[in-house]
C-alpha cells in the first residue's frame, strides 16, 4: 500500500510539473509532440491534433516532448521552425521552462490550503498568529527498531495521554514530562489513543539504559489541529508555502556547500526507498498529513529543478542567460551533450541515494 501511495503522489507531482511546461508551450504557439503519462516503453497513445497523449509502462512521473527544446537542423531551420521552442523569444522560452516549477509551487499552496481548511496538524508554537489550536496531544512521530517502545506496542501516530511511574502520575503530557518520567529508569504505565478510536490503550514500558541515559526509543512532538476559514486558509497556505521554500533552499544550499567542502553525507538525504517509509508514516497519521507531505515534496521538486545544472530546468534557464548575454545561440551539440551528461550524473546520484536507503534498512 505504501509503495502504491508513493507512486500516485510522485505521478501527480511530476504530471503537474510537466503540465506547466505543456500549458505555456501551447499558449505561445510552440508545437508539443507528446505528453506522456509514465516513462517508456510506451503502452499506447492517442493523438489529438498535433500532440500524442501516451500511457507508458513505468508509472513514475511523466514527460513533455516540446518541439525544438533540444536544437537540431529540423527544428531550427526546418519547415515548422517558426513553431520551434528554440526560435521563440528568450522570455517565452524562460517562461515555458519556469512554468513547471511554478506549477509545483501552486500545487503546494493548494495542498497546504486544503489542509488548513480540513484541519492541518501543526506543531505547537508553529501555528498561525491569533488562531487557537484544537485537539492538542503528544504524538509519537517515530519508533526506533528494537526499542522498548516498539516491544510494548507503540506505533507512529499514537497519542500519549497518561503516564505513571511508581507514585508519580500525570495526564498533563508534554515532551518534557515524558522525558522526566523516562529518566527515572523505572517501569512506566502509559495510556495512549490510536487513530480515531476513543478507547484508551494501556502498556508497560521499561526504559533502556544507554550509557547512563534512559530512553524508550521514540521521537515525539506536541501537535494540535489548526482549522481556518476558507480565505484565511489560502492566505496562511501561501505563507506556509513560502516558509517551506525558504527552509528547503537553506537546507539544499547547506548540503551542496558541505559536499563541495568534503563534509557531505548521505545520512540526511532520502531517496525513493526512504520516501516509501515516510509515506507510510504520513498515511498512519491521516490524509491531511499525506497532503502536507505531498506539498513538501512538491516544493522540493520545484527547488531541485531550479538548480543551474544541465538536464534540469535551472540548467536550461542558465544556458538561456548565457545566450542572452553573448547575443547568440550556444552550440547545439554542446548544449545537447551537456544535458545528456547531466542526466546521466543525476541517474547515478539517484542510484547512490537509493543504495544508501536500502543499506539503512538493514
Amino acid at each position: 500500500m505504501n509503495i502504491l501511495i508513493f507512486i500516485i503522489i510522485l505521478l501527480v507531482l511530476v504530471l503537474v510539473h510537466e503540465f506547466g511546461h505543456f500549458f505555456t508551450a501551447k499558449r505561445f504557439g510552440i508545437r508539443v509532440d507528446e505528453f506522456g503519462f509514465g516513462f517508456p516503453p510506451k503502452l499506447f497513445g492517442i493523438k489529438k491534433g498535433e500532440t500524442e497523449y501516451s500511457i507508458n509502462l513505468l508509472p513514475i512521473g511523466g514527460f513533455v516532448k516540446i518541439f525544438g527544446e533540444d536544437p537540431n537542423e529540423e527544428n531550427t531551420v526546418g519547415p515548422d521552425a517558426a513553431r520551434s521552442f528554440v526560435n521563440k523569444p528568450k522570455y517565452k522560452q524562460a517562461i515555458v521552462l519556469f512554468a513547471g516549477v511554478f506549477a509545483n509551487f501552486l500545487l503546494a499552496w493548494l495542498l497546504f490550503s486544503i489542509g488548513f481548511i480540513s484541519g492541518l496538524p501543526t506543531s505547537v508554537g508553529s501555528e498561525p498568529k491569533d488562531y487557537k489550536m484544537e485537539n492538542v496531544h503528544l504524538v509519537v512521530l517515530s519508533v526506533l527498531p528494537n526499542s522498548p517502545a516498539l516491544a510494548a506496542g507503540l506505533k507512529t501516530g499514537d497519542k500519549i495521554v497518561y503516564i505513571k511511574s511508581g507514585d508519580a502520575v500525570t495526564d498533563q503530557i508534554s515532551p518534557e514530562t515524558v522525558k522526566s518520567f523516562v529518566a527515572l529508569g523505572k517501569q512506566l504505565d502509559m495510556a495512549y489513543l490510536r487513530g480515531n478510536d476513543p478507547t484508551y490503550n494501556m502498556i508497560q514500558v521499561i526504559p533502556k539504559d544507554t550509557n547512563g541515559t534512559y530512553a524508550i526509543g521514540i521521537s515525539m512532538d506536541q501537535i494540535g489541529t489548526v482549522k481556518l476559514p476558507f480565505f484565511n486558509a489560502f492566505w496562511e497556505g501561501l505563507k506556509l508555502d513560502w516558509s517551506v521554500t525558504e527552509g528547503t533552499v537553506v537546507g539544499l544550499y547547506t548540503l551542496i556547500v558541505g559536499g563541495i567542502m568534503g563534509k557531505g553525507s548521505f545520512a540526511n538525504v532520502t531517496g525513493p526507498v526512504g520516501m516509501v517509509g515516510i509515506v507510510g508514516n504520513a498515511y498512519q497519521f491521516g490524509f491531511v498529513y499525506l497532503f502536507s507531505f505531498a506539498a513538501l515534496i512538491s516544493v522540493n521538486l520545484a527547488i531541485i529543478n531550479l538548480i543551474p545544472f544541465p538536464a534540469l530546468d535551472g540548467g536550461r534557464l542558465f544556458f538561456l542567460l548565457i545566450e542572452k548575454i553573448k547575443g547568440s545561440r550556444m552550440n547545439p551539440k554542446f548544449a545537447n551533450t551537456a544535458n545528456m551528461v547531466g542526466f546521466a550524473i543525476l541517474i547515478i546520484l539517484m542510484l547512490l541515494v537509493t543504495y544508501h536507503d536500502v543499506v539503512k534498512l538493514f
